[in-house]
C-alpha cells in the first residue's frame, strides 16, 4: 500500500488516490474527464474530495487508471506504483484509435452528403 505508517499521505483520502493513479497513469485531469466522459471541474471535484463519482464512474475510473477499486475505495490493494507497469502507451494508443475513429465518422458523413448531391443531379 502506499499509505504512510501513520495513515497521512496523498493517498489517505479516494480523492488522493484518484490523482495518485492518474499522475502515475501520466494523465492531464482533462485527459482522464475526456476518457470519463466527464467535465474536467467533475473530476476535480473528486480529487478535491468535494464531491465522490457514482459507483459507475468509480469502476471506469479503476480501469481506466488500471488499480482495483477497492483500492480506489479506501486504499486496500495494489497501488498504482505496486502494481502492473503503466499502460500509458496503451492508454494513448487508445485515445489515438478514438479521435481517428471520430475523424472516419466526419468523413463518412462528407462522403454521404457528396453522394446525396451527386444523386440528385
Amino acid at each position: 500500500m502506499n499509505a504512510d505508517a501513520d495513515g497521512a499521505g496523498m493517498d489517505d483520502t479516494l480523492g488522493g488516490r484518484i490523482v495518485s493513479a492518474r499522475e502515475t497513469a501520466g494523465l492531464t485531469t482533462a485527459q482522464l474527464a475526456r476518457r470519463l466522459g466527464v467535465k474536467s471541474a467533475t473530476l476535480q471535484n473528486w480529487e478535491s474530495d468535494r464531491s465522490e463519482p457514482r459507483s459507475n464512474k468509480l469502476f471506469m475510473l479503476a480501469g481506466l487508471l488500471n488499480v482495483s477499486p477497492t483500492w480506489l475505495i479506501n486504499g486496500l490493494g495494489e497501488s498504482p506504483g505496486e502494481a502492473l507497469p503503466a499502460r500509458s502507451d496503451v492508454m494513448l494508443a487508445r485515445e489515438q484509435l478514438i479521435e481517428l475513429r471520430g475523424q472516419v465518422e466526419k468523413l463518412t458523413g462528407s462522403i454521404d452528403q457528396v453522394l446525396a448531391r451527386l444523386d440528385g443531379m
